[in-house]
């Protein structure tokens, strides 16, 4: 099976990076931009300056699809500082009583987002270890996307007199996950052997976008016929599609492996049109 040229990675792909403590997501992203000597790139997710951890980099055209990975389930680990001293199985009692499941969450003062209670979900909120004096508490904590842990830390401070986020550090986000994280040094490194013509590093850390989406969202297989006027941004008519209508009304389109558009149902009638494009992919 012949390989994806790498140039077509660069242009819709997307990079894992180990995001360091220090810069904001935005400059991690601008880097990779540099790096690889690209027009534009995006992140989804973004981490606070002082968090490490995932932070998946769109590139190129690929940016186009950052807000269909945006929301999707994170998951951190970290550790919680209480300005007094706690018993780990009182905390965990007030954690599953008051923080688990669907909560109200006013996001943090400095935050990129209008400061507007929402609700957010909390699946897992878990204290694994405590130190010796009983105020630093190592936790994992899996969240619906756009939930901040910091604040989660803070409002249980409100209850047992005072706590905060001490370090933080995302080990996934949606279907990207932390065992497929790169550093910005070891993507320098690749850098310089595909300048040197060896493109195998490289492309080991780029995910084909194409692939990524077939794991986010449901998806339909056009003949190969249809993909011409698909490619000119018509309609996608029940005729075109081989395999079964998905459930949602947002879903992506495939000829094969050939990744067409992301397409939306509509209700016009006539023809027997079943959906319109939301970004075409040529």
């Amino acid at each position: 099976m012949a390989l994806k040229p790498i140039k077509d990675l660069l242009e819709f792909g997307i990079i894992n990076i180990d995001k360091p403590t220090g810069p904001t997501s935005f400059t991690v992203s601008d880097q990779v931009k540099r790096k690889l000597k690209l027009k534009k790139t995006s992140h989804f997710g973004t981490l606070d300056p002082a968090v490490t951890g995932v932070l998946p980099v769109a590139l190129g055209r690929a940016c186009k699809l950052t807000g269909y990975f945006l929301g999707h389930d994170k998951e951190y680990i970290g550790i919680m500082h209480t300005h007094k001293e706690q018993s780990i199985k009182e905390l965990q009692k007030i954690i599953d009583k008051k923080f688990i499941g669907k909560i109200k969450q006013t996001p943090p003062i400095k935050s990129a987002v209008k400061r507007q209670e929402r609700i957010r979900e909390v699946f897992r909120w878990e204290l694994l270890e405590e130190s010796e004096d009983k105020k630093d508490f190592l936790f994992i904590a899996e969240v619906e996307g756009g939930t901040y842990i910091r604040k989660l830390c803070s409002d249980l401070g409100e209850i047992v007199e005072g706590a905060h986020m001490s370090e933080l550090r995302r080990i996934r986000a949606g279907i990207i996950k932390e065992e497929t994280s790169v550093t910005l040094f070891e993507l320098d490194k690749a850098i310089k052997e595909y300048e040197s013509g060896n493109d195998k590093p490289l492309r080991k850390m780029i995910f084909p976008a194409e692939e990524a989406l077939k794991k986010i969202m449901p998806f339909i297989e056009i003949n190969k016929a249809s993909v011409k006027h698909l490619h000119c941004g018509k309609p996608i008519f029940k005729r075109d599609v081989l395999t079964e209508i998905p459930k949602e009304n947002v879903f992506a389109v495939f000829c094969k492996k050939q990744f067409v558009e992301i397409a939306q149902k509509t209700t016009e009638k006539g023809e027997d049109i079943l959906a319109k494009p939301l970004f075409v992919f040529n």
